[in-house]
């Protein structure tokens, strides 16, 4: 007998790099067990319709502005599950009228916390690491937590698709690309690939919608206009540079610290520092409303 397949709309809610969380009751599919807000698509409905509903009547708040984050299937035991994802940014003025008992949790508690198996793609995207090492060498590729910006302009394609092909699954899990290198990939590492860089000016030139649904985005930027546009259009993260000088860019104009946190303290998605920063800088870049660090020379020695 077939499976009955369930669609569901569900909403990532996010403020200042944090994620809303509820717990399913013990007498609910998948009960006893953390949740992001959502409910069933009903026949009238979009799941976009669906999901602002949801939202609206489980968390109290209506939200303008939303984006597609993906589409997963699920198959348990006693049925399949199509969940239709969506995420947006909630303003300060909303957060006094969130229903109980909805928590705020930030990104790394996500990975601590009871979520059904269907919500595991769902946490490793929300979920990143603090580091991020660039390098234009592949075999540079490290073995630890942090990931990885292979910044390749030299290669060829054939060359690239090689180098790339050798690698394990959880390596590729771990990689990011340009997006015009990731054009040019084979659809099967296109389909690995999970997290894809936007220099500033290819970010200027996306629009609302025009990202491709199910994979991360990390866009360069280095002014509020760019860092805002990344919001507008559904980014999941950006570089934010730079912060001191570097030797390879003497003439750039730096935001020092001082700079970066006013850019950064409003953000809801992760901020990273870029540009004359090292490992060692993590604490201080905290305090400064990064979520991580991000370089290249200072950054070699970890593998």
């Amino acid at each position: 007998m077939a499976k009955s397949i369930v669609e569901v709309a569900i909403a990532i809610l996010l403020h200042k790099s944090k994620v809303l969380v509820g717990w399913r009751q013990a007498n609910q599919h998948q009960g006893n067990k953390h949740e992001f807000p959502g409910g069933k698509v009903e026949q009238h409905e979009t799941p976009e319709q669906a999901c602002r509903r949801e939202i609206y009547e489980e968390v109290g708040i209506g939200l303008k502005d939303w984006h597609k984050f993906d589409v997963i299937q699920h198959e348990y035991d006693d049925l399949i599950v199509r969940l239709h994802l969506f995420h947006a940014h909630v303003p300060d003025q909303f957060l006094d009228l969130i229903h109980q008992p909805w928590t705020w949790y930030s990104r790394d508690q996500l990975q601590n916390l009871n979520f059904p198996k269907a919500n595991k793609t769902i946490i490793e995207r929300l979920v990143w690491s603090h580091l991020i090492k660039i390098s234009d060498l592949l075999p540079a590729l490290p073995h630890s937590d942090a990931q990885f910006y292979w910044r390749n302009e030299k290669l060829n394609i054939v060359e690239v698709q090689q180098q790339l092909s050798v690698l394990t699954d959880d390596q590729l899990n771990k990689l990011i690309i340009n997006f015009s290198l990731w054009q040019q990939l084979d659809s099967k590492l296109q389909a690995k690939i999970q997290t894809i860089h936007l220099k500033q000016s290819q970010l200027m030139r996306f629009k609302n919608g025009e990202l491709i649904v199910g994979k991360r985005f990390i866009a360069a930027c280095h002014d509020a206009v760019s860092l805002k546009h990344a919001h507008d259009i559904g980014c999941d993260a950006v570089f934010l540079s730079p912060v001191n000088q570097t030797e390879t860019h003497l003439e750039a104009k730096v935001l020092g610290w001082d700079g970066f946190s006013e850019l950064a303290e409003n953000s809801d998605i992760p901020v990273f520092a870029l540009g004359g920063v090292a490992p060692k800088d993590i604490e201080q870049a905290q305090k400064h409303h990064a979520y991580g660090l991000a370089g290249i020379r200072e950054f070699e020695s970890i593998e």
